[in-house]
């Protein structure tokens, strides 16, 4: 049995779910929605980790005072967004391969 794997997803974002797809049977409509909002957090988290890399885990408010840079917290929104996915579809694993 096979889905179309959502065409938004990076090309990693479709791997993750055609991989997880197919190695747990997700196919039924709640399923497929739960993991596609997984994969659409591990895209975000993998953005946002390309981000941080070029431009640094801080950034200058308007008062030149250095502050979180707004990736940081988009990363860790969606990294707890795509772990309870993942919980809510209880494949029984804690933590993807990232």
């Amino acid at each position: 049995m096979t889905s179309a794997t959502p065409s938004h997803l990076t090309d990693k974002g479709q791997e993750l779910f055609s991989k997880l797809q197919q190695d747990y049977d997700i196919f039924d409509p709640d399923g497929v929605v739960l993991l596609t909002a997984a994969v659409e957090c591990f895209d975000r988290v993998n953005e946002c980790r390309g981000i941080i890399a070029k431009e640094g885990l801080t950034d200058l408010d308007r008062f030149g005072q250095s502050r979180p840079h707004p990736c940081v917290k988009i990363e860790r929104d969606a990294r707890a967004q795509m772990l309870a996915s993942i919980r809510a579809l209880n494949l029984g694993i804690e933590t993807p391969v990232m």
